[in-house]
């Protein structure tokens, strides 16, 4: 099996996760028990590994860090919004 078909499913696996947890805060009208500094870490970290990435030229993990930072972003998006409506 070629290394990169095991990143990609690595890859879709952890975008999965992230996506259901943004569906769970979306579901929950509060934010409570998510942490301010959570997706402003991992936004941070993101653009470190997509950074890191594109320098080595790996597109498994160039495509899998732009999804995890859009996902942060919209994460963030979400506590921000539910934090204003409580």
């Amino acid at each position: 099996m070629p290394p990169e078909v095991i990143g990609w499913a690595a890859s879709a696996i952890l975008l999965a996760t992230l996506i259901r947890q943004i569906a769970t805060q979306l579901r929950d009208r509060s934010a409570r028990g998510v942490s301010r500094w959570l997706f402003v870490g991992q936004i941070a970290a993101s653009v470190g590994f997509l950074t890191y990435s594109a320098m080595v030229g790996d597109w498994v993990f160039i495509v899998t860090n732009a999804c995890i930072l859009v996902t942060a972003i919209v994460g963030q998006i979400v506590t921000w919004r539910r934090r204003r409506s409580t």
